[in-house]
């Protein structure tokens, strides 16, 4: 898609990875070895997968974020420009090597991951704010918990000052976020597992999922979106007034970076100032599209194959 098409300016502040996927029959249990069956080595990151979304989708899209002075950064930002994405905010650590992702998927689809932060951990609220001009030339700011949570508030507080909307991917969770945030959240959209984490609460069902995004909103997140994978998407607008949204059904193959492709696609349509429920529904699609294919960016659509597919 060219730059004169493209419609609206999504800056992405989170991390780049290196993922490291191996694919095997199922996932091992805790002291199980088992043997895989294919290897690969691909793009990833939270922020870069949602960053690559949102320019696929078609947003003018650029990013903050930091990667090693090595070869897997290197490559990274050469897969970000490739992209269309505006890499000026990426910064290039001479210490820390470029974050990894070492990724299992089974053959039912599913995954277990784990994050080494490398050069995503030196995203500092200096390197932030160093990149003001990037947050004010943008109309949307999305940002995940993959960066010291630090920075992440730095971007979200700058956001707010300069009247930018605001979504927060809460992935990775692991407590609830310090009260001062959600107060700064125009989009706060969590899976279940998150929204659960978040707000205490069990969510495995709609009811759940409304009861989570309630509380959650009463901590300040003016709309809260939970991702519910095969059972849809809850959104609960600002206000109170709550919609249940159906998933697609598809054959999973890989669910990673489903999560990332919906955000990424989301905050695409908000910067293009598209209606919520139409963009809810186009990043489902994406998303649904995603799970069919192996890989984090490789699997993420383009606007041509999502229209193709509806």
């Amino acid at each position: 898609m060219s730059k004169e098409a493209k419609q609206g300016r999504v800056l992405v502040v989170g991390s780049i990875n290196t993922d490291l996927v191996a694919r095997s029959p199922h996932l091992p249990r805790p002291g199980e070895t088992i043997s895989g069956h294919e290897f690969s080595q691909v793009a990833g990151g939270k922020g870069g997968n949602q960053a690559v979304a949102a320019a696929r989708i078609g947003a003018r899209v650029a990013m903050v974020g930091c990667v090693g002075k090595d070869a897997n950064g290197t490559q990274r930002v050469e897969d970000l420009e490739a992209e269309g994405i505006d890499c000026a905010g990426v910064e290039v650590d001479p210490v820390q090597p470029t974050g990894v992702a070492m990724v299992t998927v089974s053959d039912d689809g599913q995954n277990t991951i784990v994050v080494v932060a490398g050069s995503n951990g030196e995203v500092t609220p200096e390197s932030v704010a160093r990149h003001e001009a990037a947050i004010k030339a943008c109309d949307v700011v999305v940002c995940q918990l993959e960066i010291p949570w630090d920075s992440v508030y730095e971007t979200l507080a700058l956001a707010r000052r300069l009247g930018k909307v605001t979504v927060l991917n809460p992935a990775p969770a692991t407590g609830p976020l310090p009260a001062e945030w959600l107060p700064l959240v125009d989009y706060l959209v969590p899976n279940e597992v998150e929204a659960a984490i978040l707000a205490g609460l069990p969510v495995e069902s709609q009811s759940g999922a409304r009861r989570a995004a309630t509380e959650l909103q009463r901590g300040g997140a003016r709309n809260v979106i939970v991702t519910l994978g095969a059972q849809g998407a809850y959104l609960l607008l600002e206000g109170g007034e709550g919609t249940h949204f159906p998933a697609p059904q598809v054959r999973a193959v890989d669910t990673t970076a489903a999560g990332d492709t919906f955000i990424g696609v989301f905050a695409a349509q908000l910067a293009a100032r598209q209606p919520l429920e139409g963009a809810i529904s186009l990043a489902q699609r994406a998303a649904a599209i995603s799970v069919t294919r192996a890989g984090a960016q490789p699997s993420i659509p383009t606007r041509a194959e999502v229209d193709s597919a509806a």
